[in-house]
């Protein structure tokens, strides 16, 4: 997590509060190596999300977004 909060530039507690939501989702994976937590992407679901939203760009071609806010 050290390599993590230097590049982005962000607190520990903050990453780990980031990083729990994401595994706990499903996004990320952990493996514990003695002190050391070591985390990965989990291929399968982004695969899913990525399949998901390709699904949702088909059913939104040809629709057209308008605002029904007046100022």
């Amino acid at each position: 997590m050290c390599d993590l909060t230097d590049i982005l530039s962000t607190g520990q507690s903050r990453l780990s509060f980031h990083l729990k939501t994401l595994k706990d989702a499903g996004i990320l994976r952990d493996r514990r190596d003695g002190r050391w937590i070591y985390y990965s992407i989990n291929q399968e679901t982004v695969e899913e999300l990525e399949e998901f939203l390709r699904s949702l760009q088909v059913q939104n071609r040809g629709h057209r977004v308008t605002s029904r806010c007046r100022d």
